[in-house]
């Protein structure tokens, strides 16, 4: 068990979950460099290291990438201007394997035995290091430290005739999560894997073909939703329209319930459900499992923000804006020492004492990873005046880490590993402290409960259920080590 000083030194901006990141692809538009900038703007929630787009022109493949956010490298019609053609692939970038360095930002490219491929991905290869270890062992030179290079590689090596049967050739190799988009000479290519673990729509503009990872990103071009993509599901898009391909045995779905509790944006649709709707049905759920006596609930800004008004419409209990947050501070980077620490969580988070002073508060928020952060809002909280505190989270405790594409602590960093709910509680300084249940999760999203022989959803961070082989963890998460640092 780590010391609890050691957890409050840990950074505020660890705190939370981050995913890998979102992809986007169009096939036969114009403006297509455009609008795939448009939708990595609606996908930019899920990464903000970095962006990058590809487009085909009809004769070359053209390419921009930059470390930041869409807007930072994508609002200048000149950088458009440099990404010619009527198809195009984008990505934006949160690392889970690899150091966040320009040779890592995807779309990945490379010249291939009849032409060009460029690919992206979102998810994590529980094998890609093993993959990378053998490759590596028969010549393979590595260009960056991603595990999305493994892909380029096993097309680059498969012995099958077709560029397409080359692809399944290496999907067929990979184990883990994964939503690619792939753009070749000729064809748009969708991939999801064989559990549907990461998310993959299929959408429609002006007669057009989309990918993308969710709906929000075809909403704000004004593009039509046509349907998911299966899981196992590989899809090509041409000038002959599209075809649909299952390489792999039938098996259920179990996507990742996180898309539902905190990934997708909450105007997104996951699986025929509206993402805010869920979130509220979590809360009402909560309010149901563990309700208290107070006077007003306060969501923890953004993202408990639909559980809260869940939990205070079940309860009939006032909701109020308790937590304001400025939404114009980037991370608090300068952080000499913990005064200056906490001055930084307080530029991102300040207490309402208006709302909050004088009452018994439910805080509500969507998870507790390392919980430093919850520490500090407890303290704000009374700080601004709260006679009590209530912490309610709308998902069940984080014991197990993520080998998927979420950016989760090893498990001796998880609170939820290491402490019992009362620790928690003490460790937290709340009066009380709930979490929604396992079957209430599956409650809320249209289920009676889990089913244990057959499970619904990929939610091994609660339940420690992993969907798939773990083929390069041995008891703890491997890290990638880079020989060459780069600068910017």
């Amino acid at each position: 068990m780590h010391a609890v000083d050691d957890m409050m030194d840990s950074d505020f901006d660890g705190d939370t979950l981050h995913e890998e990141c979102g992809v986007f692809g169009i096939f036969g538009h114009p403006d297509a460099a455009a609008v795939t900038a448009l939708g990595l703007h609606a996908l930019q929630h899920r990464g903000q290291e970095a962006v990058g787009i590809v487009s085909y022109d009809g004769a070359k493949f053209h390419a921009e990438k930059g470390l930041g956010l869409v807007g930072d490298n994508f609002s200048d019609a000149a950088v458009i201007a440099r990404l010619p053609g009527a198809a195009a692939i984008g990505h934006v970038r949160y690392a889970t394997t690899g150091e966040t360095a320009l040779r890592n930002v995807q779309p990945l490219f490379a010249e291939l035995h009849g032409g060009g491929f460029a690919v992206a991905h979102n998810g994590n290869l529980t094998n890609a290091l093993t993959l990378r270890r053998q490759l590596v062992q028969e010549g393979a030179i590595c260009q960056s430290t991603s595990d999305t290079e493994v892909i380029l590689h096993l097309v680059a090596r498969s012995r099958r005739g077709r560029f397409i049967d080359r692809f399944i050739d290496a999907l067929q190799r990979l184990e883990g999560a994964y939503s690619f988009v792939g753009l070749t000479n000729k064809k748009l290519i969708g991939a999801r894997d064989p559990l549907g673990i990461r998310p993959l729509v299929l959408g429609q503009l002006d007669g057009r073909y989309i990918l993308a990872s969710e709906t929000c990103a075809l909403d704000i071009i004004g593009a039509r939703f046509v349907r998911d993509i299966e899981n196992g599901e590989v899809v090509v898009i041409s000038e002959e329209g599209i075809e649909s391909i299952k390489p792999f045995p039938d098996q259920p779905m179990r996507p990742c319930i996180f898309e539902y509790i905190y990934f997708a944006r909450p105007d997104s649709i996951v699986h025929g459900r509206n993402v805010y709707e869920v979130r509220k049905r979590m809360g009402e759920q909560l309010a149901r499992e563990a309700p208290a006596s107070a006077d007003v609930v306060v969501p923890v800004p953004d993202s408990g923000v639909p559980a809260a008004i869940g939990y205070a419409q079940a309860c009939n209990i006032p909701y109020e804006l308790g937590i304001i947050r400025n939404h114009y501070v980037g991370r608090t980077f300068i952080q000499p020492t913990q005064s200056v620490r906490e001055i930084g969580v307080r530029m991102k988070h300040s207490a309402n004492r208006g709302v909050v002073a004088g009452r018994r508060i439910v805080l509500v928020d969507d998870s507790i990873v390392r919980g430093t952060t919850s520490v500090k809002i407890v303290q704000m909280m009374r700080d601004a005046g709260a006679t009590e505190v209530h912490f309610r989270i709308a998902s069940p405790p984080i014991a197990h880490p993520d080998y998927y594409g979420i950016d989760t602590p090893e498990r001796d960093k998880l609170l939820a590993a290491t402490h019992s709910l009362e620790e928690m509680r003490a460790y937290i300084g709340a009066d009380s402290l709930a979490f929604l249940s396992v079957d209430g999760i599956y409650r809320a999203v249209g289920y009676e409960g889990r089913d244990t022989a057959r499970p619904q959803f990929t939610d091994h961070c609660f339940t420690g259920d992993y969907p798939t082989p773990l083929t390069d963890i041995s008891g703890e998460a491997p890290r990638q080590l880079s020989m060459l640092a780069e600068a910017g």
